[in-house]
């Protein structure tokens, strides 16, 4: 049996062939009633795992085709919203194995650990409720990369092209939002990315096309700016005073604000990289600075860059504790700054860039799509496109219960699903009229371990997502055996 969303989100899925068609919807709700279980164990019985096996083995299916009724879907969702974040970013899916290594799969961060990389770009409300992804791509790295020299490498990555470089997939994922902005004209769509894609050449890229695009971007670095009527090279004791920062620090503070700052663990004793080092959880009070500057363009070998206007949001920690490195956003947009109300926004926006993490580990710990047994690359990317719509759909079931809890829960759930789950976790007969989603939605979590006290948290998706599973199981029994069977057997 296909579950229903699966039936209305692949609509329009085309493989080449109609059987193929109908195995992908069988497949993808197959794999989504039970998201951790192994793929066998998912489908039921042999004769669908084995024609599960078949999809992720058949040459005419690729990620791309599997993802695209998916992406349409995202579009129309898109456009029945007034704003958009788009927000992209890139994961490692590590398929290393102690003995035979997957074929095709490339280096990682090192050359003795190996998978391939995810960089998709996810469209989420201004709330953080997910809409789908709209574009992604895979891809892997070649080994010859890992047996330069760092001096050789760095050198020879200078002098190449952008277009040529790991670095290029930001500019994609860029003009991927401005093409979803011009098929969705009445959705203002905001391009959102961490600090990996801080670079030049995605601020310099063309604008006007269309006017209800915009980007955020968290630096990594400061930036020099160009200062008219000075000196086009200044000295190096000018320097500083040309840059981004400095800049900031002549604005007077628009506002200050108390957030908690989370305390982290040193994973990997060797890491130097600064936000990865340990830190003590405490409240902390930031300082939100904004300007509008003139960067100044760096040296390509290969092209002239011009300078850009950009509007720029400093927030800043005020007094950090000894030893501690101040907690700092130095943002990067195209949206306006021109009062406090969207100097906050901006900051809002780019919180909501948080939430692709929380889908990439709804992707590998909820649908463990790395501990897949495939020997061959291709086989595991065919696998994780269809992890990545159930990955989707499971956070988009938790962020429901937050963003729309009065919803009736009929708009989600199967009768069969919310009635046999109130049974189980209530022990009452199930009401004459369907729950809100928003107590639906915690039902199905405490089936996962959710504890649901009176001022609790709302549930997150490791409990949703175990919680679906058994939710499944219910329903079947529901509908073969319980109230809902249709035939009794004898």
């Amino acid at each position: 049996m296909v579950l229903s969303w699966v039936s209305e989100e692949m609509t329009q899925v085309d493989l080449g062939d109609k059987r193929l068609n109908q195995r992908l919807h069988q497949v993808l709700s197959d794999l989504s009633e039970r998201p951790t279980a192994s793929i066998p164990a998912a489908c039921g019985g042999r004769k669908e795992m084995a024609a599960a096996y078949r999809l992720f083995d058949n040459d005419k299916v690729s990620p791309e085709k599997i993802l695209a009724p998916h992406f349409e879907r995202t579009l129309q969702r898109i456009r029945e919203q007034q704003v958009v974040l788009l927000v992209q970013d890139t994961t490692e899916l590590d398929l290393t194995r102690p003995e035979q290594q997957v074929q095709n799969a490339g280096p990682l961060s090192d050359a003795a650990r190996r998978g391939a990389f995810l960089h998709p770009l996810e469209a989420f409300t201004s709330d953080g409720t997910p809409l789908g992804a709209v574009w992604a791509e895979f891809w892997t790295r070649e080994d010859a990369s890992f047996e330069e020299l760092p001096a050789v490498k760095e050198q020879k990555r200078r002098a190449r092209p952008i277009e040529e470089k790991e670095s290029y997939r930001w500019l994609q994922g860029l003009r991927q939002a401005r093409e979803v902005a011009r098929q969705c004209p009445t959705t203002t769509c905001v391009c959102v990315a961490d600090s990996e894609a801080d670079i030049y050449e995605l601020f310099a890229e063309p604008r006007g096309q269309a006017e209800n695009v915009h980007w955020l971007i968290r630096l990594c670095h400061d930036r020099a700016l160009d200062l008219k009527g000075e000196e086009p090279f200044p000295s190096e004791a000018e320097e500083p005073a040309r840059s981004l920062r400095a800049q900031l620090q002549k604005q007077a503070a628009l506002f200050t604000h108390e957030i908690s700052v989370r305390g982290r663990k040193l994973k990997v004793s060797c890491d130097q990289r600064g936000r990865r080092q340990p830190r003590q959880a405490r409240q902390a009070v930031v300082a939100v600075r904004a300007a509008q500057v003139t960067l100044r363009p760096p040296w390509r070998p290969d092209r002239c860059l011009p300078p850009v206007t950009v509007n720029v949001v400093w927030v800043q920690e005020v007094d950090p504790p000894p030893g501690e490195d101040p907690v700092e956003w130095l943002l990067l947009t195209t949206l306006p700054i021109d009062t406090v109300d969207q100097v906050r926004q901006v900051i809002q926006y780019y919180c909501v860039r948080w939430m692709i993490e929380i889908l990439f580990r709804t992707l590998k710990s909820g649908c463990r799509v790395e501990e897949r047994r495939f020997e061959e690359l291709d086989r595991e990317l065919r696998c994780v496109a269809v992890y990545l719509i159930t990955a989707w759909r499971t956070l988009l079931l938790c962020r429901l219960g937050r963003s729309c809890p009065d919803l009736d829960c009929e708009a989600v759930f199967e009768p069969a699903e919310w009635k046999s789950v109130w049974v189980k976790v209530k022990g009452e007969t199930p009401p004459a009229q369907a729950p809100r989603l928003g107590e639906m939605v915690r039902l199905v979590a405490q089936l996962g371990g959710y504890v649901n006290r009176p001022r609790a948290d709302p549930p997150g998706p490791q409990t949703i997502w175990l919680g679906m599973q058994r939710m499944r199981d219910l329903a079947w029994a529901w509908d073969t055996f319980g109230p809902g069977a249709t035939k009794r057997l004898v």
